[in-house]
């Protein structure tokens, strides 16, 4: 049974830093891309970041493009995906997903509020 089960999250005051990360099992982690998806209040789904199952090959939103990180280590079998410079319109729920989909996390809220 796939699992994707995410930690992390909170409250940050705008320009400050959140880590989010997402324990995979039951899947072979190590040939398959990761994403992360995040959906605000009263808006639709909005994909975020994207890493390849090569690990080398990754992407971003323009929204998120050089302040968020993703990264996966294929030993522990998480993905995460370091968030900085926060802004007020990242409050939002998170969700890990696989590849670009098929499964997903349990979701983690990120409020970025002064």
């Amino acid at each position: 049974e796939v699992q994707l089960v995410q930690s992390g999250g909170g409250l940050v005051h705008p320009g400050g830093s959140l880590k989010l990360s997402c324990d995979a099992s039951g899947f072979n982690f190590n040939m398959s891309g990761m994403s992360w998806f995040r959906q605000a209040p009263g808006k639709d789904l909005e994909w975020v970041s994207m890493i390849d199952s090569t690990r080398g090959h990754i992407y971003y939103s323009d929204s998120v493009k050089g302040r968020f990180v993703i990264s996966a280590v294929n030993a522990d079998n998480t993905v995460s995906l370091q968030m900085d410079s926060l802004k007020s319109e990242d409050t939002a729920v998170y969700y890990c997903a696989k590849g670009a989909g098929a499964h997903w996390g349990q979701g983690t809220q990120v409020t970025v509020s002064s």
